[in-house]
């Protein structure tokens, strides 16, 4: 008799403790709604125009599509890309405030910065990385400069006139590097993205720009631009008459990237799924033929690839940094 009792006992006690199992996993699955739930917006630390705003605007489109809900850009240009990348870095880890940034603000802000309000490495979640991209140095087509030997000697001579814009932290040391390896004399004047960086050189507020060569397609094939050198290590094939810095004596070859970004503390089931999208997002025939008339190479790799990127380039441009007396601002 004791043993029927306990028999029931067991039966009933196992199954309350399935049901408050059932009804229990039920209320985990309700506190966790699928992702995404509403808009998840892209900032982009840059002002409308520049590679990395067309690149955000190309993921929010296929986004959208893919996910289900609005996927917006949201410039916030400032400080040389601090304002949008820290804005990003201080929001919440939920899936729906992202980041599209350069190398700019991502590693060579870490380095040239002596006091950045966020970092890098800590404060953000790699995605993906999103596409490559050389660099060009160009003057107005009025500039008596034909080639970068040209504009070296043209600086010497008017070394008080003579000053270029920049976009980014990472277009100036690139262009400081040029400067210490070719003589150049130029003065740095910053602008809060590639669009008003062009147009100050277009203006003749600056004498030369180094920007990517997206924003100044145009302008190079109307002619309008002249491109002295680009920073790859072979010649772009859509201007193959611009020879590269090797060609001209000057040992240096970089290409910078944009990548795709999270905060911190963002659930890696978030983080995967957009990792997955952006993979094929860069595969589809539409995006490389888009991205080439750009002359940005598309990517699309893992988060851990970009997190290791990430960390071994803040390393490498602190090497070349102090190798080159750049000193944190």
């Amino acid at each position: 008799m004791i043993r029927c009792q306990f028999r029931w006992a067991l039966r009933a006690w196992l199954t309350c403790a399935a049901l408050w199992l059932a009804l229990g996993g039920s209320a985990v699955v309700q506190a966790q709604p699928a992702w995404p739930a509403k808009t998840v917006r892209i900032v982009v630390p840059y002002t409308p125009g520049g590679g990395n705003d067309i690149l955000a605007r190309l993921l929010a489109e296929k986004l959208t599509t893919a996910l289900g809900q609005p996927v917006v850009v949201e410039n916030k240009p400032g400080a040389g890309a601090v304002v949008g990348t820290d804005f990003v870095a201080k929001a919440a880890p939920d899936g729906y405030t992202l980041l599209v940034a350069a190398s700019g603000p991502m590693v060579f802000n870490q380095v040239l910065l002596s006091k950045p309000p966020y970092n890098s490495v800590n404060d953000f979640a790699p995605v993906s990385m999103v596409g490559s991209f050389p660099l060009i140095l160009g003057v107005i087509d009025s500039s008596p400069a034909r080639t970068l030997s040209d504009l070296v000697q043209w600086s010497k001579a008017n070394p008080n006139q003579s000053n270029y814009s920049y976009p980014a932290a990472s277009f100036q040391l690139v262009m400081e590097l040029i400067k210490s390896r070719s003589g150049l004399i130029a003065l740095n004047v910053p602008y809060p993205g590639s669009a008003p960086a062009i147009n100050a050189v277009m203006t003749q507020e600056v004498q030369m720009t180094l920007v990517d060569s997206g924003p100044v397609a145009s302008l190079l094939k109307a002619g309008k631009l002249r491109a002295l050198a680009v920073t790859s290590d072979q010649r772009m094939p859509a201007y193959p008459q611009v020879p590269t810095l090797k060609e001209q004596g000057i040992d240096l070859a970089v290409s910078l990237w944009t990548g795709l970004f999270a905060p911190a503390g963002t659930p890696a089931s978030i983080v995967k799924r957009l990792e997955e999208e952006v993979a094929k997002i860069m595969r589809l025939p539409e995006t490389q033929e888009r991205l080439s008339k750009l002359d940005i190479r598309p990517i699309g790799g893992t988060s851990a690839e970009l997190g290791r990127i990430l960390a071994q380039e803040i390393d490498l441009w602190q090497q070349v940094a102090r190798a080159n007396n750049i000193k944190p601002q």
